[in-house]
């Protein structure tokens, strides 16, 4: 007899805790590319110093909040038992 199979699909619980990993690791790509976004409208005078400092900080702000998120939101399934329940 050969051995049990696993199953073919992920757990629910576990498909989306990989793809929270997966965005958290695009994190700083995509902050990294929204800062270039001012360097690259100077080039066309539509950006002034001051918007575009503007623009940095709050984009800086964001990628804060979207970490903590990503964080809670991963370290809350590692609470979690094998079956997927917290308890």
């Amino acid at each position: 007899m050969s051995a049990p199979r696993e199953p073919l699909f992920l757990a629910r619980q576990n498909y989306r805790r990989r793809r929270l990993a997966d965005a958290a690791r695009l994190l700083p790509v995509l902050g990294g590319l929204l800062f270039l976004l001012p360097i690259l409208g100077t080039s066309t005078g539509a950006i002034t110093t001051a918007g575009g400092g503007l623009f940095v900080f709050s984009v800086w702000v964001a990628l804060i909040v979207v970490a903590a998120f990503l964080a809670r939101r991963l370290t809350a399934g590692d609470n979690a038992g094998p079956d997927g329940d917290s308890g």
